[in-house]
């Protein structure tokens, strides 16, 4: 038979049935080029087999202008109708949720609605209001805001202050609450608002290693602009509460899971770590 020739049938019968068989086997088992074309066309793409892998690395104004875009809409979540009522509501959020403030506060308000008014309350009964409505810490939130008020009567002329350092001087008025009434009320934050969503994603981005909130808010500042700060933290918290979830991180639907260097495994990073058991007491 000359090379590259098909063989003749009798060829064929001459090698026996068994080694037909085998030739015919492996005829059966090697694809046509048009059948493995079809089949590599068919099968799903390596991006849709496994989740990409995160390419860490990207620049912090990068991320933050995809962000923006995710969330055109983030913006202060407490109800308020001037400064003074963003001072005590940021004051009443501490340990609790925006939803609850926004029930309590037309209560609030509706019977103190400035500073002269809460300032003449008694502070239990405050907290006896802030305690009907479901709001822990009542008794400590009812003399902060009661005191606050006090004070921006005696020292402020019943204005709230617009600079950090005189903000803080007010009771139960800390660096996070004075930030988010500079951004939100004058449009002139001092510093970065450090919540515990900020603090989280600013550790999942890499942005941050600490876990102290002055030091996430000096790196941050670092990072960013002065005239971002104030959105920055908008737009984190409503990155958080929307999809970074503490627990249980939404990665697949995220927008910026490609250049998070936490993506899929973030479920352990900036999280608080869990309260040992509390000790029951010794019976006698």
């Amino acid at each position: 038979m000359r090379r590259g020739s098909a063989p003749s049938s009798a060829e064929t019968s001459k090698r026996g049935p068994a080694q037909g068989a085998a030739t015919a086997g492996r005829s059966a088992r090697r694809p046509p080029a048009a059948a493995a074309d079809r089949a590599r066309a068919a099968a799903p793409p390596a991006a849709a087999r496994a989740p990409a892998r995160a390419r860490p690395g990207a620049p912090p104004q990068a991320i933050y202008a995809r962000l923006r875009v995710l969330h055109p809409d983030a913006h202060c979540e407490l109800n308020h109708t001037s400064a003074f009522e963003l001072l005590v509501a940021t004051v009443l959020s501490a340990q609790t949720t925006d939803v609850l403030v926004n029930k309590v506060t037309p209560h609030l308000f509706g019977a103190y609605p400035d500073a002269r008014a809460l300032a003449g309350a008694d502070p239990a009964e405050i907290a006896a209001l802030l305690r009907r409505l479901g709001m822990g810490m009542f008794n400590q939130k009812s003399r902060n805001i009661v005191g606050l008020a006090r004070d921006l009567i005696e020292r402020h002329g019943g204005e709230v202050p617009r600079t950090l350092a005189e903000l803080v001087e007010l009771p139960g008025v800390g660096r996070k609450t004075a930030n988010v009434v500079l951004g939100v009320a004058f449009g002139a934050p001092e510093g970065v608002v450090v919540d515990t969503h900020v603090q989280r994603l600013a550790q999942r981005l890499g942005w941050t290693k600490s876990d102290k909130p002055e030091q996430i808010e000096r790196d941050l500042g670092a990072l960013f602009p002065q005239r971002d700060r104030d959105m920055l933290s908008h737009t984190l918290v409503f990155h958080g509460r929307r999809i970074c979830f503490a627990r249980k991180p939404a990665c697949g639907g995220c927008g910026i899971s490609d250049a998070c260097p936490s993506a899929f495994r973030a479920e352990n990073v900036g999280r608080k770590p869990p309260r040992p058991p509390r000790r029951r007491a010794a019976q006698p």
